[in-house]
């Protein structure tokens, strides 16, 4: 489900894509018409409605083949589409993806400012007789905002890894690494997905949580001793790290205040 604005002009796409697959069209939903469906997808089991601004998908008596991602976009004239996605998982193929393990590191992270990087690390191990899917494994990286309840895919690697090594006879260590400079918006909770047979293995998760630090500085830039005139201060607010490296303080603002004595 997502919320929307008013139902007027605006139209609602609903997309599936499977592991390792490109995005396929459900059906199509405007207030002008009825619902359009793909022939790939029929109205029996795909349930698409409006209530209330909430424009719901209801998949019926789901089958393994339903698990994917599911993309929402909203396409109002003159408006970039704006896009939300779901992952559904369907229970299954346990015994094949058994022998994987998925390990999310680090799981706590210390609070970041904006503009500190941070590299997040999802490590795949599997055992060498019993792995029985194919090497290529795609991982994928999701973070949930703290005011949403569904994660949004940020990031892909295909098949594509940093660094496989042999942990033991048996054991075999793939790792896929995510890195980014913090900006104030990249607040949450973020998560490493992993195709595996089909299925998708996620993280325990890392969460990130940001910390401002404001510092307050008055100068007084003009004094007067008459009863009549004006005594002027300026305040510089800047912001700076705790820890870490020093560096130059950026002043985001000055602020002139009026005191009359």
């Amino acid at each position: 489900a997502l919320p929307i604005k008013e139902f007027g002009s605006i139209t609602v796409h609903w997309y599936k894509q499977s592991a390792g697959d490109g995005l396929k069209l459900i059906v199509t939903l405007s207030k002008s018409a009825p619902p359009e469906y793909s022939p790939e997808f029929s109205r029996k089991r795909f349930n698409v409605e409006n209530a209330n601004n909430v424009c719901n998908l209801t998949v019926l008596k789901t089958v393994q083949e339903d698990e994917g991602i599911y993309h929402c976009g909203i396409a109002e004239w003159m408006y970039p589409i704006q896009w939300s996605e779901t992952y559904l998982s369907v229970k299954g193929h346990t015994q094949m993806t058994s022998n994987y393990t998925v390990v999310q590191w680090p799981p706590v992270l210390d609070p970041l400012h904006p503009g500190e990087s941070v590299t997040l690390q999802c490590s795949i191990i599997s055992v060498f007789d019993k792995a029985t899917c194919s090497e290529d494994l795609s991982v994928f990286w999701f973070r949930a905002e703290s005011n949403k309840s569904h994660p949004n895919i940020i990031y892909t690697h295909g098949n594509t890894h940093d660094e496989c090594e042999n942990r033991s006879e048996a054991q075999k260590r793939c790792v896929y690494r995510f890195s980014k400079n913090v900006s104030s918006s990249d607040a949450g909770t973020y998560y490493c997905a992993v195709d595996i047979c089909g299925e998708i293995l996620f993280g325990n998760g890392t969460a990130l949580k940001l910390e401002y630090v404001n510092h307050l500085k008055v100068s007084v830039i003009k004094h007067y001793n008459s009863d009549d005139q004006l005594n002027y201060a300026a305040l510089n607010f800047s912001e700076r790290k705790t820890r870490g490296r020093r560096k130059r303080d950026i002043t985001e603002d000055s602020v002139y205040s009026q005191v009359k004595s």
